[in-house]
């Protein structure tokens, strides 16, 4: 199909990098660079993650492709769609299941209570419990390791916009909702348009009448792998000024309907 046919002029604008071109070890090695993520059943999840990114990375290319075609197949698309959701929810819970594993030793250090908490882990349960020890492991060489608190605190501050951009479409996309408005109705929850670079379909972070911007499966894949980098980590400020940007204080369209109801 030719370019004029498309809303974009060449491929120079958008670099997408090709399929040959993807470290497909690079979203677990992200993930496992993360403090605290030195866990066994954390780093599994991890490998899933990516395992099911490759094979989506491949699907969302595939029926980019058949999108041009006059007999594309709707089912692709349907599935496909299926699919990205529930990687991202996926990808939302073991985010955070992970920041909250953070959480518990800085409040922990903060009060002074890591020792006894070990202590805690480690009592005698009756039968060996891995997971508790591998817990008190973790808290063992957060007291040993003079940098880990400063490294945590980073780590949260890396991972915090693409984790708040997750969170936020879950709820559309769970729930119908728009996310910190009790009893709204959100726009479109689940629908999405694909990216005619990636193939990935890209849903709408909305707010009533104001759009967000918008988040694609592969844009989550994509900003995992980038956590590897810390040559820029955002400052504490500024995290400030994206969640009052994220709060979007405007009028709930669904609100407005039953004003103009009551009056009628």
């Amino acid at each position: 199909m030719a370019d004029d046919d498309h809303d974009f002029d060449d491929d120079e604008e958008r670099c997408v990098p090709k399929l040959d071109e993807i470290d497909w070890s690079a979203l677990r090695s992200a993930l496992t660079s993360l403090q605290m993520f030195n866990d066994p059943y954390l780093q599994m999840q991890a490998t899933n993650l990516g395992i099911v990114d490759q094979f989506l990375t491949e699907l969302e290319f595939q029926v980019l492709e058949e999108s041009f075609k006059d007999d594309r197949d709707i089912g692709s698309m349907m599935f496909l769609n299926a699919q990205s959701q529930m990687w991202m929810f996926s990808a939302y819970e073991l985010l955070r299941t992970w920041r909250q594993r953070i959480r518990e030793p800085l409040d922990l250090l903060s009060a002074g209570k890591v020792p006894s908490r070990i202590d805690e882990l480690l009592r005698d349960q009756g039968f060996r419990h891995y997971g508790m020890e591998m817990r008190a492991h973790q808290l063992q060489r957060v007291l040993e390791a003079p940098d880990t608190r400063r490294l945590m605190e980073e780590d949260l501050r890396i991972t915090h916009v693409l984790y708040k951009q997750l969170d936020y479409l879950r709820v559309a996309l769970a729930k119908h909702e728009v996310k910190g408005r009790r009893k709204s109705v959100a726009l479109a929850p689940g629908y999405g348009r694909m990216d005619p670079w990636s193939g990935s379909l890209q849903y709408e972070l909305e707010a009533g009448q104001l759009s967000l911007g918008t988040l694609s499966r592969r844009n989550v894949a994509d900003g995992i792998r980038a956590f590897a980098d810390r040559s820029e980590i955002p400052s504490p400020e500024s995290l400030r000024s994206f969640d009052e940007y994220m709060k979007a204080d405007i009028p709930d369209v669904s609100e407005n309907f039953k004003d103009r109801n009551k009056e009628v």
